[in-house]
């Protein structure tokens, strides 16, 4: 009986943790906790379409910036879509088509890797917050939101 508790448990923070990357905001509705996950999603989203606002898709680039890459890949599994289709279509001269230059680059850059970060965090705070127990308060909001 024990034993089933542990695996049912560590179950539960698998799948917070993925629920939680794939959406951002998502672990934390899973352990009945609305208001911080509303927050996350609207805080990271917007953050990461700031940043392809001011920089275009060319901003996630996998290949040319790896690293800046596996920061934006922390926001959403959605992102290695975007990736793929931004080092993909190509015009007729054989030019990748979504290229960005210049300041507007970098700080698209810099918006949609933040954001990834950000969401790497709320990840492990789902996790954790699953971990002590609060994914098992069924139907109660956390106490101080």
């Amino acid at each position: 009986m024990a034993a089933r508790k542990k695996l049912d448990h560590g179950l539960l923070l698998i799948v917070v943790g993925l629920a939680a990357w794939a959406v951002p905001g998502a672990g934390h509705l899973i352990i009945k906790e609305r208001r911080r996950a509303a927050i996350i999603f609207v805080t990271i989203t917007a953050t990461f379409l700031v940043g392809l606002y001011v920089g275009s898709i060319g901003v996630i680039d996998p290949v040319g910036a790896k690293p800046w890459y596996l920061a934006q890949l922390m926001t959403s599994p959605a992102v290695g879509l975007l990736g793929h289709v931004s080092e993909t279509v190509v015009t007729e001269a054989g030019q990748r088509r979504f290229v960005s230059y210049g300041r507007c680059s970098d700080v698209g850059q810099i918006y949609t890797s933040v954001a990834g970060l950000l969401n790497l965090l709320c990840i492990l705070s789902a996790v954790y917050m699953a971990y002590c127990g609060r994914g098992e308060m069924i139907g109660e909001e956390g106490n101080g939101g």
